[in-house]
């Protein structure tokens, strides 16, 4: 059972309502489902939506912000713990420590950096936690394309396109976080010596 869940999202709402609704959803979800939400610890865009969401429900709440964000972000009010650190790496290296599983909902290259570090950290052997991504309107489609494309190339191994699991929805995310063992890509590379 999952019971923290990382999620990366956009600073911005975006122009399609049904993110902003998703995210809502998704922060109610996790709150009903007794996992606790670990984000970047903001109040704007998708972030703080989420996490209105699952306070709203009585849902645990853990923000983790650099301290260089704590205005550009507008630090999200209310939270069960609110981590402030001094760097991005510090914020990337916290929230993972703190969490079961990663999620991504829609963002733009912020979101794209801590995805695609935590894509590399896995397939690199460092961590095995699921990574999941979910936004209305196939919104991750191109990137999955993109993924397979990489490894199709032979710039990535075989399974590059599965190191991370396209959801259709909320209840494949609910399921997916009640199963006790995740599935999970294998990996074929352990972390690198020293």
């Amino acid at each position: 059972m999952i019971t923290s869940l990382l999620l990366f999202c956009g600073s911005r709402t975006g122009h399609d309502s049904a993110q902003a609704a998703l995210a809502d959803q998704l922060g109610r979800l996790l709150a009903r489902s007794g996992v606790t939400l670990v984000f970047g610890g903001g109040g704007v865009g998708l972030m703080g939506i989420a996490a209105r969401g699952c306070m709203a429900e009585g849902g645990r709440v853990i923000g983790i912000i650099p301290r260089l964000l704590m205005t550009v972000e507008i630090a999200q009010a209310g939270l069960a713990e609110m981590h402030v650190v001094e760097t991005l790496h510090e914020r990337k290296a916290l929230m993972h420590a703190m969490s079961d599983a990663i999620l991504a909902l829609p963002g733009s290259i912020g979101t794209l950096d801590e995805l695609f570090e935590s894509l590399t950290w896995r397939e690199l052997g460092i961590h095995d936690k699921p990574i999941w991504l979910l936004g209305a309107n196939d919104y991750w489609a191109p990137l999955t394309a993109l993924m397979g494309h990489i490894a199709q190339q032979g710039y990535g191994p075989p399974h590059l396109d599965r190191l991370a699991e396209p959801l259709p929805d909320l209840a494949t995310l609910a399921e997916r976080m009640a199963d006790t063992h995740p599935a999970r890509s294998p990996l074929t590379h352990s972390a690198p010596s020293p």
